[in-house]
């Protein structure tokens, strides 16, 4: 039984890989780029479909993630020149997702890429489908990893399998800020990429190791900068809803029966033609594997 839930949702994820979030991305990377300062040299991108960043240090650039589009790519390049006429040497990949990494064709071909292992195996796996086969990563870490750029030290955490299987953490701190990635969502539910050995009790763990951080901005990227307080109640949320589905489990209640607990108003749908697995069957899952 437990084996036959799994299978059922890697395929329903690959579905919603192909297939969701097409038409929204579309209409969202059309939108222009806007670059605003973070703290000190670092600074937050926003628009097109995902938040990206970069740091000017006293001798280059360091940008993180590459939007999803090479066009998108050209013009967050543009951006930074308009700031800096420092060289880009590296690029830090937070995760291995579409929106953050397909961008890579408007880059340099000769920039520095740097991921976790798990970040570029998948991304190899993509390769060319995406057309990144000259963008893979050139420096991969597993645990924990130091970037230094003339004085500066930016420190690359890996928490274990949450969003996906490769999410890092990219740490500032000088300026207490984080680079997070996708390891939270605060307008919708979390995306969990159950294919990659993505994990919302994972989610948990990871966020809770990065308020370990002696950090207080954190960007993400699909929304507003947050700040732990808001990192914290995001747990609180998570932590409840495990506790709750964990509970009508051991009532012996259906994952159809708790969906209805859950979501009294329906099951929320994505757009695309695939559907999105909610949060309340990832975590039933999860549970069930146990």
């Amino acid at each position: 039984m437990k084996n036959t839930i799994f299978i059922l949702t890697i395929s329903v994820f690959v579905v919603f890989y192909l297939s969701s979030f097409a038409g929204q991305r579309s209409n969202e990377a059309s939108k222009p780029l806007t670059v605003n300062k973070v703290a000190g040299t670092i600074y937050e991108v926003k628009g097109g479909v995902c938040n990206t960043g970069f740091i000017i240090t006293e001798k280059e650039v360091i940008a993180i993630d590459a939007e999803m589009t090479s066009a998108s790519g050209k013009e967050m390049i543009n951006l930074i020149k308009q700031i800096t006429d420092k060289p880009i040497n590296h690029m830090i990949l937070t995760h291995s997702d579409g929106d953050h990494v397909n961008g890579l064709p408007g880059w340099p071909v000769d920039i520095n890429i740097i991921s976790h292992v798990n970040t570029k195996k998948d991304m190899e796996r993509n390769a060319r489908r995406a057309g990144l086969t000259e963008y893979l990563p050139d420096q991969v870490f597993i645990d924990r990893m130091i970037l230094e750029s003339g004085d500066r030290k930016i420190e690359l955490l890996y928490f274990g399998p949450a969003h996906k299987d490769g999410d890092i953490v990219v740490y500032f701190p000088e300026e207490k800020v984080a680079f997070i990635g996708d390891l939270i969502f605060l307008d919708r539910e979390p995306l969990i990429k159950t294919g990659n050995n993505g994990n919302s009790f994972g989610i948990v763990n990871a966020l809770k190791s990065i308020l370990k951080l002696d950090a207080e901005i954190f960007v993400h990227g699909h929304g507003d900068i947050v700040g732990r307080k808001e990192i914290g109640q995001y747990i609180k949320d998570m932590e409840e809803r495990q506790a709750k589905i964990k509970g009508l489990i051991q009532q012996g209640k259906s994952i159809a029966d708790i969906k209805k607990v859950l979501y009294p108003s329906g099951e929320p749908r994505q757009s695309g033609k695939g559907r999105r697995v909610s949060l309340v069957e990832i975590i039933y899952n999860e549970i069930m594997a146990q």
